[in-house]
């Protein structure tokens, strides 16, 4: 077993500096907020650089518009999904839970919805085929969601179930799951992995799109057994059907749909000259 290190949520604290009207202030940085903001920074530094090969159809100003985008669909759709899905009696109970993004509570189902919509509205805005969109962004949010994950880590929240196995932490007098560093490495590392080497030539249209929610959908719905359910929700059937496993099925059977699609029309990318 792995003592867990019992790390400061807190990065470090600015002041105190003084507000009108408000007084002494301490601001203080969180690192689930750094984690977000390192997520966002790799997505974009990459996306640069795929938009800089002589075969890309993509401009830097076009990522970086692309990036804004998607960083305002990913907090709000994150944030609004989790009060929708997991979190909605404390949020009844206490309306300015919403704002408290600093204590976790993202949704990463939330957040897909939210940057679909945005992907959606900047596609528009483009003039750019909204599905060439979808599968150059593919490999993107893997990267926000390792770092998310490592901040669930830092935070000390969503454990897994108790366990003997050797790789197993020690929280609070319990040996439990790593589901958060699972999570990490299989929706993050792996699944960035595949992705980014599947993108890198031409494939059809959709096709990145249809094996990111099929791979994301199968790593999630394997986690959620040894990682324990929102205690507000539990399990919804049979004694281990999470909201996290009920939300990935519908992913993993559209992601299935869109792949044979894809390769059944052939569509040629838009991302590629």
């Amino acid at each position: 077993m792995i003592p867990y290190p019992n790390f400061d949520p807190i990065a470090f604290s600015i002041g105190p500096f003084q507000l009108p009207l408000v007084g002494l202030v301490h601001l203080q940085i969180h690192w689930y907020g750094l984690m977000y903001l390192i997520g966002f920074l790799a997505a974009w530094g990459l996306a640069r650089w795929r938009a800089s090969r002589p075969a890309s159809t993509w401009k830097a100003a076009d990522v970086d518009d692309l990036i804004f985008y998607a960083a305002l669909g990913v907090i709000l759709g994150g944030r609004l999904g989790w009060c929708l899905f997991y979190g909605l009696d404390q949020v009844l109970a206490a309306p300015l839970t919403v704002l408290k993004l600093w204590d976790g509570g993202m949704s990463f189902h939330g957040g897909l919805a939210g940057v679909l919509i945005a992907m959606a509205l900047f596609s528009r805005s483009r003039r750019r085929h909204v599905a060439d969109v979808f599968d150059f962004t593919a490999p993107l949010p893997a990267l926000g969601l390792c770092a998310g994950r490592i901040g669930n880590f830092i935070n000390s929240e969503l454990w897994g179930k108790p366990t003997d196995v050797a790789w197993g932490f020690r929280v609070n007098g319990e040996v439990l799951h790593a589901s958060q560093l699972y999570e990490a490495a299989l929706e993050g590392l792996v699944l960035f992995t595949v992705l980014w080497l599947f993108t890198a030539r031409p494939r059809p249209r959709l096709a990145p799109s249809g094996l990111f929610l099929v791979l994301y959908g199968v790593f999630r719905f394997g986690v959620e057994f040894v990682r324990v359910p929102d205690r507000n929700l539990g399990y919804l059937a049979w004694d281990w059907l999470t909201m996290g496993q009920v939300l990935s099925l519908p992913m993993i059977a559209v992601g299935l749909w869109m792949l044979m699609f894809a390769y059944r029309r052939a569509a040629p990318s838009g991302n590629y000259r």
